[in-house]
């Protein structure tokens, strides 16, 4: 072998070596992918506050309006968090509370606190994706869906978005086949999900509106749930979000359900 096909041989060797490397070194899994969308969703921040109005459209066009306060603590990053909901309006709702501990190795613990029969209900597991307060959010849309309830598959990525399907582990627990989602691949916040119904027809979309940067963390300031098959349709807007703020873990207790602690009243 010559000098020069020597060389020539040694750079293609290099080079192909360096490419691989290069495409590895900037590839990512679809596991890192959904974990980091659902840190940026659901644990900016060790925790935080937020005030919600939820406009709440039927297929009729009529409009109802919810207005809550949300508090929210974190364990660690992508561990256990606790929830807790106020409601301050309409009056057939005011002064409800509803309580989430949410467990990633067992199912979430959810509490609802009725003041018109002074009565604390549990909330059970099968009950987690149904209407959240008369809206077309689901009581598991406030804490989040566990990352280990579904199978997740990398199918496309743009160059804005990564764009993963997830089905669920577990077909006879949901009424979905699946749900695609789309997480912006600056913020890692997911931006829109897409389900799919037993048919394979998409019966609902969920999609952030409007999204800023608070306290260094992006963050969802509006957001819509439509019913794709009967037209109506929430709108979430959210207002004086902070973070960081040192939240007590006893706020998040059946006594405070019956009484709303002062973070609520901020």
């Amino acid at each position: 072998m010559n000098n020069n096909n020597f060389i020539l041989k040694t750079l293609t060797t290099a080079l192909l070596i360096l490419a691989h490397f290069v495409s590895g070194a900037g590839a990512m899994d679809v596991e890192t992918i959904i974990q980091k969308a659902n840190n940026a969703a659901y644990y900016a921040g060790d925790d935080g506050r937020a005030e919600i109005k939820m406009e709440i459209t039927d297929s009729q066009n009529r409009t109802r309006i919810r207005k809550f306060v949300i508090l929210r603590k974190d364990e660690k990053d992508g561990g256990n968090q606790m929830f807790y909901v106020y409601f301050q309006r309409p009056s057939d709702v005011r002064k409800m509370s509803f309580m989430v501990h949410k467990n990633t190795k067992k199912d979430d613990d959810r509490w609802l606190y009725l003041p018109a029969l002074d009565l604390v209900k549990r909330i059970a597991a099968s009950d987690k994706r149904t209407s959240f307060v008369g809206s077309h959010f689901y009581y598991e849309d406030v804490s989040g869906r566990s990352l280990n309830d579904d199978a997740h598959t990398l199918i496309e990525t743009t160059d804005k978005h990564y764009v993963v399907n997830n089905t669920p582990k577990d077909p006879g627990s949901v009424e979905f086949s699946s749900f695609k989602v789309w997480i912006d691949k600056k913020t890692f916040l997911p931006v829109k999900a897409v389900y799919l119904d037993k048919q394979q027809k998409a019966y609902r979309e969920v999609e952030a509106l409007e999204t800023k940067e608070i306290g260094g963390y992006p963050t969802v300031t509006k957001s819509r749930v439509k019913d794709l098959l009967s037209g109506g349709e929430t709108v979430s807007e959210f207002t004086n979000v902070s973070y960081n703020i040192g939240l007590k873990t006893n706020l998040f207790s059946e006594r405070y359900l019956r009484k709303p602690p002062k973070q609520i009243r901020k």
